[in-house]
């Protein structure tokens, strides 16, 4: 045990999170190659490939899934023991706290998360991380991400605590010129519209999606994309029409003149945006310090997305 660098358990424990050596260093905070000779280290340690790569990833061997358990157990004794303070003072803390965010969560929390930040915590730091929902389960109950914010239905059962900030919801956007921007459009009209659709990896659009599948209500869908990014761009040159939560809309018709917002003709679903944490790290006082700064900036009261 005295020839194995400790400092290289987190990364051990990343990989099996992500089986992935890029997403692994983007949990970690780190580059890729610094995660490959940290795997190669720990390879050489152990006498055993620890990681296979596969079709659907880097898969752990027999033995690292042996290893993986002590050192899950090692690092949360770590944290709890020896690293995380019992009391917390904001305006010294130079930790870094990881959020799990969708791109629309980045757009919807952190300008006014930064902010405060800078007036609070001025030594701290923010990371957003963006990662399949298995991974952020999993990386909440490491601690390796504090919270996850926004949309993520999948995160409930006793080991998960939730908290509902405010109600979000849909509307349409359309180049400013658009045929349908200066009336109440019809429903027989957005269905007969084409449609930029987005795929993105955020949950909020399976809302849409299953909500308009239920009523058998069927959109041509000329464009389907990953991105939100590129919508204004496209939306500004094409008589396309684009059905996106609420904060990217108000986001891009503020900065984007060709673009503006037009209320759906139909009722559609709205969803809550909550803050998640995992029950292990309820008490920890650099948590309960992060989750009661979101909920004092983001509630009903606060909702700045004009109705």
């Amino acid at each position: 045990m005295s020839e194995l660098d400790l400092n290289l358990i987190p990364y051990l424990v990343a990989l099996e999170e992500t089986r992935n050596v890029s997403r692994a260093g983007d949990l970690l905070g780190v580059s890729q190659p610094r995660v490959s000779a940290a795997l190669g280290k720990l390879r050489e340690y152990f006498g055993d490939p620890l990681f296979v790569r596969t079709s659907r990833g880097m898969e752990p061997t027999a033995y690292a899934l042996v290893l993986i358990p002590a050192a899950r157990d090692a690092l949360a004794r770590i944290e709890h023991g020896l690293v995380a303070p019992r009391d917390f003072d904001p305006a010294t803390s130079k930790h870094t706290f990881s959020i799990a965010l969708s791109d629309v969560g980045e757009i919807v929390f952190l300008p006014r998360l930064l902010q405060e930040f800078a007036r609070r915590a001025p030594l701290a730091n923010l990371r957003s991380v963006s990662l399949p929902h298995a991974d952020v389960e999993r990386g909440l109950e490491a601690g390796s991400i504090d919270l996850a914010v926004g949309y993520f239905p999948d995160l409930r059962g006793t080991n998960f605590f939730q908290q509902r900030l405010f109600t979000h919801r849909f509307i349409c956007l359309m180049r400013r010129d658009h045929p349908l921007a200066s009336e109440h459009f019809s429903l027989k009209q957005f269905l007969a519209c084409g449609h930029a659709v987005v795929r993105a990896e955020g949950r909020s659009q399976e809302v849409l999606e299953k909500y308009l599948a239920k009523r058998r209500l069927v959109r041509r869908a000329v464009l389907e994309t990953s991105h939100f990014m590129s919508l204004p761009y496209i939306l500004s040159r094409t008589d396309l029409i684009a059905t996106v939560p609420h904060a990217i809309g108000y986001a891009y018709s503020t900065e984007h003149a060709s673009i503006v917002l037009v209320e759906p003709p139909l009722p559609l679903p709205r969803f809550d945006l909550r803050q998640h944490w995992h029950r292990k790290f309820h008490n920890d006082a650099r948590t309960v310090w992060l989750r009661t700064l979101v909920a004092e900036l983001y509630n009903d009261a606060l909702d700045e997305w004009p109705k």
